[in-house]
């Protein structure tokens, strides 16, 4: 069983930056495809980034060339550094971690983009 836990989460305001963590248990991280989702209240939730076992990204075009997902698989890390954040941001992002049929989440972190 592989559980997932965000961290990093808060305030910030427009303009500012925010470092998501998300931290895997188990044994076999490496070989998963990890992503950040978000989701904000009435929407539905939307892919923000993934990243595959090779290191191969994607990022909705909302946040190219602001957000930055990499990974740690020593360490059983994703992580993704949102730069140049706009309220439009605000959201619970989830961390995912998915391959073949294992399909994991985590609980989420509140990001809030505001003055």
């Amino acid at each position: 069983q592989v559980q997932l836990v965000e961290s990093g989460g808060g305030l910030v305001q427009p303009g500012g930056s925010l470092r998501l963590s998300c931290a895997a248990s188990g044994s076999i991280f490496s070989i998963f495809t990890m992503g950040w989702y978000r989701q904000a209240p009435g929407k539905q939730r939307e892919l923000v980034a993934d990243i595959t076992s090779g290191g191969s990204t994607n990022y909705a075009d909302s946040v190219k060339g602001r957000f930055t997902i990499s990974r740690d698989n020593a360490k059983n890390t994703v992580v993704l550094q949102m730069n140049s954040l706009t309220p439009e941001d605000t959201a619970v992002y989830l961390c995912n971690g998915h391959w073949s049929w294992m399909d994991h989440w985590g609980q989420g972190t509140q990001v809030t983009v505001s003055s």
